[in-house]
This record gives structure tokens, C-alpha cells and sequence, in this order.
């Protein structure tokens, strides 16, 4: 004991010691590599390799750099992958920000939880990995979740922004391809799943959606899009990574028509959509304490989206590396991921940014920071495809599962109900090097109890654990 205390009171001193240091400006090249290595309660344990790598010239441009390269190649414990480059710059081409992704998201077992909210069925008990035996479902370490699916991406996105004159304002145009793949959830370790044909025999609710047409039978296994974008922004915050005051908007009109697929006309799913972020930060404390706001909408104004990219969230500068919602950790924190899926919803984010300590360590910038944070989202308008067959679901008495003695039938998972506003809070703590690096550790938790009489706004029972990177807006 009295070796451990020596050994806190000496990190004290180092750290208290490191603090008194004047931040340092940054030259040259920076590499931060890590492992990657984390946990989210919707994929699971997080492990690979990752790094940034920084540009800061001469260090007339810290805490901006000058341009910046991050690769990934991880994977997560409940089997989905993901192999990420993306480099970004605002000087190499004068008057010109230049941002280039490519990237591979291997989704085996991507979590499903249906449409419109609280209209889908949520029982955190059929959220579990499960295993058959005597014909019979229990729970174990391996299996098949009812609320899982295959949703493998692939993205290749170039977008280019630049200012209007000397003022606040700017423009920003760019194209993406979106590949992406669908089906019930492929892994050999799961239950129903036949490893000599490498079929699942099992049932899920992706499968349900299929079979009623809410899932249309030309999209059951995905399709392939080239996305334009085209906004405006207005951007006076002090700093774009960590700021501490100031103002973003992002207003952007994006779309894709339906050439790529093989498809009949009456097949098609083009569309128009508009995404509007507004961001508002204030120094409550110099130095210190930060109230972070941000403001957003997402939703449709011509055509109808393709089932498998009703989640995908349209933001100018990535936080994450693919934003999705509504729910979990790009949106409502403490929610299942993607529980809120609508063809235009609404959400907002607030949280208190504390800077409890700065110092430098190592020739590194380093600030210690909390962010107790709190979550608000509701679908505006449903997402209704016009082949699915309603009273075919509600009719439908296939069994899914029994738990607690009490059956669950196909039927259960779609009704139509009025759409609520979903709400969640948490807080978070995050170790940020030189401004720019963010690594988040956040907990969250929805407000609801989880039980069957309040599925209407049930997102999830347990607790939302997320330790990634960057702050969430």
C-alpha cells in the first residue's frame, strides 16, 4: 500500500510538475500510433492498430495542421472489421480544404432494430447472443441475436471546400460512392447458422422485414450509389477539434439517382435529402469550462431513400468514422445503435466541457477533459416503403422466441404508434493531445426502464459504453 501511494503522489508531482510547462507550438511531423483498442456496447471489444499523422510546418498554422493522414485496420469482438485511410488538408491547395476516405466497414453482425422507433419492438432479452439446443433457444457466449444482420460498406468520398472571400462563410461540394451489402448476419459461430452450405436457418428480424416488403425484395441485399453534395458553411469557432467558442453552421443538399443498381423503374430509390447542423460554443471559464451545443436535421424532399441507407448521417467533416443514427454513440448516447431509423429526424446534443488539467508530457500538448452530456432525438417522418404490407405483419403468428413464459410472435415487432421524443444523458472523459487528438471514453443511458409497457420509447435497458475517438460533434 504505502509503495502504491508513493508511486500516485509521484505521477502527482510529474504531472503537477509537467503542468507548469507553457503549451508548446508543434512542428514539423507528429505521429500519434496506437493500438486500437476499446469497447462498444453495440460491436463489442474494439482491437488493431491506428494512427494519425500530422503536418505542422513551421507551426505558424498550430493548433491547425497543415494536413493529416489516419489509418485503421481493427476489428471488433462480435466479428465486424474495418480498414479506414483518410487524409485531410486546408493548405496544399490554396484557398482550397481537400478530404479523401476510403474505407471498409466488414459488418457481419451489424445490429438491426427495425424502423420508426418506438413503432419496432425492442426486448433487451432477444438482444443477446443465443444458441440452439432440442430445438429449443438459450442463452450463451455463442449464437445468433435476433436483432442482428449483415450491412457491410464500402466508401470512397472526395470533398472540397473553400471560403467566400475574407468572410465567415464558404462553400463545399463533393461526391461518394457507397457500396453496400446486406443479408441476415454471417458468422460460423452463430446458432441456425449451417457451416457446410454456409446458410443461416435461423430467424431475425431483418428476416421479418423482408418477408412483409419493409425491407423491398430489390434491396434485400443492398445496392450501389455515387452521392453529390453540394452546401454552404459558416464557421467562426476558435479552434474546429476543441473549440471553445464560437459558431459552425452546415446547411447541404445531397443526393443520388438510382443508375447503378439493376433495377425496374418502379424498383428505384433516388433521392434529395437536406442536412442542417448548427454548432454554438461559449467560455463559461476561461481556459476551463465550455458549454457545447449542437442542432441538426436530416430528412428527405424528393424521392424515397433505399432501406440500407436510411441511417447513414450526412456531416461535411467526420468526427467518427461513419456517423450513423439515430441512436448510440454518433447521436443519442445510452440508446441502442441506430434504434431511431425515419426518413427525417431531428436531434439535439448538450454537454458542459470541463478541462480539469493541461500539461505537457513527453514534447506533447495534453488536456484532461470531462463532458457530462445530454441527448435529445425524434423522427419528423417515418420511413414507410411502398411494398411494405402491414396488416400481413401484425398477422404474422410465426414464434420468435419465449422469454419468461411469455411468447413472442412475429406480430410483436411492428405497430404503428405516434412517434415521442427519445431522450438520454451521461458523461464522458476524454485525453486530448496536442488539440487535435481525441481519445473519448463516454457512458450513457436512455430514460426508460426497458420493459415491455414502455416500448413505445424503449431504447435499450443496460447501459451505453463507447471509448473511441474525438468529441461527438
Amino acid at each position: 500500500m504505502k509503495k502504491f501511494l508513493a508511486g500516485i503522489l509521484l505521477v502527482t508531482l510529474s504531472l503537477t510538475a509537467a503542468a507548469q510547462k507553457k503549451e508548446i507550438t508543434k512542428t514539423g511531423i507528429n505521429f500519434g500510433p496506437l493500438p486500437a483498442i476499446g469497447y462498444n456496447s453495440n460491436h463489442g471489444w474494439h482491437y488493431g492498430a491506428m494512427t494519425d499523422v500530422f503536418w505542422y510546418g513551421d507551426g505558424s498554422k498550430y493548433p491547425e495542421y497543415v494536413w493529416k493522414l489516419n489509418v485503421e485496420a481493427s476489428w471488433f469482438s462480435k466479428g465486424n472489421s474495418i480498414y479506414h485511410a483518410f487524409f485531410d488538408s486546408k493548405y496544399l491547395l490554396p484557398g482550397v480544404r481537400m478530404s479523401f476516405d476510403v474505407s471498409y466497414f466488414g459488418n457481419k453482425t451489424s445490429s438491426f432494430y427495425g424502423y420508426n422507433g418506438g413503432s419496432s419492438l425492442y426486448v433487451d432479452a432477444l438482444d443477446v447472443i443465443t444458441s440452439e439446443k432440442n430445438n429449443k433457444y438459450t442463452f450463451s457466449n455463442q449464437g445468433q441475436g435476433f436483432y442482428l444482420m449483415k450491412r457491410n460498406i464500402l466508401r470512397g468520398m472526395a470533398v472540397f471546400q473553400g471560403q467566400f472571400g475574407q468572410s465567415h462563410w464558404g462553400w463545399v461540394g463533393g461526391l461518394t460512392y457507397l457500396g453496400i451489402w446486406t443479408g441476415h448476419a454471417e458468422n460460423k459461430d452463430l446458432a441456425g447458422y449451417d457451416k457446410q452450405t454456409r446458410q443461416a436457418t435461423d430467424l431475425s428480424l431483418y428476416d421479418l422485414y423482408v418477408k412483409h416488403g419493409f425491407i423491398p425484395q430489390a434491396e434485400a441485399h443492398g445496392g450501389h450509389h455515387l452521392e453529390a453534395k453540394v452546401g454552404v458553411v459558416y464557421d467562426t469557432r476558435d479552434h474546429e477539434n476543441n473549440p471553445s467558442r464560437g459558431t459552425n453552421l452546415e446547411v447541404c443538399l445531397y443526393g443520388a439517382p438510382d443508375i447503378l443498381n439493376k433495377r425496374s423503374p418502379q424498383e428505384r430509390a433516388s433521392y434529395l435529402k437536406l442536412a442542417v447542423h448548427f454548432k454554438q460554443f461559449f467560455t463559461l471559464v476561461p481556459q476551463k469550462l465550455v458549454f457545447g451545443g449542437h442542432l441538426a436535421f436530416q430528412g428527405i424532399l424528393a424521392g424515397r431513400t433505399p432501406s440500407y441507407l436510411i441511417q447513414s448521417l450526412q456531416v461535411i467533416n467526420f468526427k467518427q468514422l461513419n456517423p450513423e443514427g439515430l441512436g448510440s454513440v454518433h447521436t443519442l448516447r445510452g440508446t441502442v445503435f441506430n434504434r431511431l431509423q425515419g426518413e427525417s429526424f431531428a436531434w439535439a446534443n448538450l454537454e458542459l466541457r470541463w478541462s480539469f488539467a493541461r500539461f505537457v508530457l513527453f514534447n506533447q500538448n495534453f488536456i484532461l477533459a470531462t463532458n457530462p452530456f445530454f441527448d435529445m432525438g425524434m423522427i419528423l417522418k417515418p420511413y414507410n416503403p411502398p411494398t411494405a404490407n402491414y396488416s400481413a405483419f401484425a398477422a404474422d403468428t410465426t414464434p420468435v422466441n419465449t422469454i419468461n413464459g411469455e411468447l413472442y410472435v412475429a406480430g410483436d415487432f411492428y405497430k404503428e404508434t405516434k412517434q415521442s421524443l427519445h431522450l438520454s444523458a451521461g458523461i464522458g472523459f476524454h485525453v486530448i493531445m496536442n488539440q487535435n487528438f481525441n481519445i473519448n471514453f463516454e457512458f450513457g443511458k436512455d430514460f426508460f426502464d426497458g420493459q415491455k409497457l414502455a416500448w413505445k420509447n424503449n431504447d435499450g435497458s443496460g447501459l451505453g459504453i463507447n471509448v473511441g475517438v474525438n468529441y461527438i460533434f
